[in-house]
């Protein structure tokens, strides 16, 4: 087991959780009160984790929820605070990146040494030479995208290639040959519980970051019963919208709590089902 995945695992069994809260901060949608603050995007998320940091196993930042207003430096706060409060809790940056391995090594410096995440997602569309850079950091978490939650996913990755589907060839080379040093995960969306179940089957004992709970309308049960490995959960399942913006007034970081207790006794309930 890697230090991301040892890390991982003692986060989720101090907080009995499996819960990822995605810290996607749209300003639009904070509370009035907060949307004038100059620091508005730090203080909405400090409140997040100040609720949330007991009931987690990890954070999901989506970088370009910061980039796109010039937020970095919030950011990079962010992730500071998250040390600060939850010092075992892991960070998970969605990056999404995929470029040609010159490109890739300047992405993955990003990732795990500019902002110190412990594990980024990365598109393997380029293929293995793009994914190197970030596969050295053999103590880091590579996320791989596989089967995506969004509507139009299957356009590609259901496309039939041979005798096999794009997303299942890519689940089997990642869980076949990118993970030799044990440091890959998959994001398989819970909004597909046939392909969750699928994948969970060619893959083995893999964890899978799983999006797609909550506003995306993705089944807690399913995804638990499709996607449990048979050692462990092997699961870390992602709400972004649905914990952050479940409350609209100055109680949000409050109704933000409710909503993750009521995500991880689903997924609790859900696990104690044969």
């Amino acid at each position: 087991m890697n230090a991301f995945h040892s890390q991982l695992a003692a986060a989720s069994a101090a907080a009995e959780s499996l819960v990822c809260v995605g810290l996607d901060p749209e300003v639009e949608r904070f509370p009035a009160h907060l949307r004038a603050r100059p620091n508005a995007i730090l203080a909405f998320n400090r409140a997040i984790i100040d609720a949330t940091a007991d009931l987690v196993c990890a954070y999901k930042p989506q970088i370009a929820h910061y980039a796109a207003v010039g937020a970095e430096d919030q950011l990079q706060d962010t992730l500071r605070y998250i040390r600060e409060r939850a010092p075992g809790v892991p960070i998970i940056l969605d990056a999404k990146r995929g470029d040609i391995g010159s490109t890739a090594e300047k992405y993955a410096r990003e990732a795990f040494e500019r902002y110190g995440a412990d594990a980024v997602t990365i598109n393997p569309y380029l293929g293995r030479d793009s994914a190197e850079p970030f596969l050295q950091y053999a103590d880091k978490g590579i996320v791989i995208l596989c089967r995506t939650s969004n509507a139009g996913s299957g356009e590609f990755q259901n496309l039939q290639v041979g005798d096999r589907k794009l997303y299942q060839i890519v689940a089997e080379r990642v869980a076949g040959e990118w993970n030799s040093r044990g440091n890959c995960l998959l994001v398989v969306g819970a909004t597909y519980p046939g392909e969750l179940a699928d994948i969970r089957a060619r893959t083995g004992e893999m964890t899978f970051l799983v999006p797609g709970v909550g506003a995306q309308g993705g089944d807690v049960d399913e995804a638990v019963r499709n996607g449990r490995a048979k050692q462990g959960a092997g699961l870390v399942i992602n709400s972004s919208r649905g914990i952050l913006y479940a409350g609209s007034g100055e109680d949000f970081a409050a109704a933000a709590r409710r909503a993750t207790l009521d995500l991880r006794a689903a997924i609790t309930q859900a696990l104690r089902r044969p």
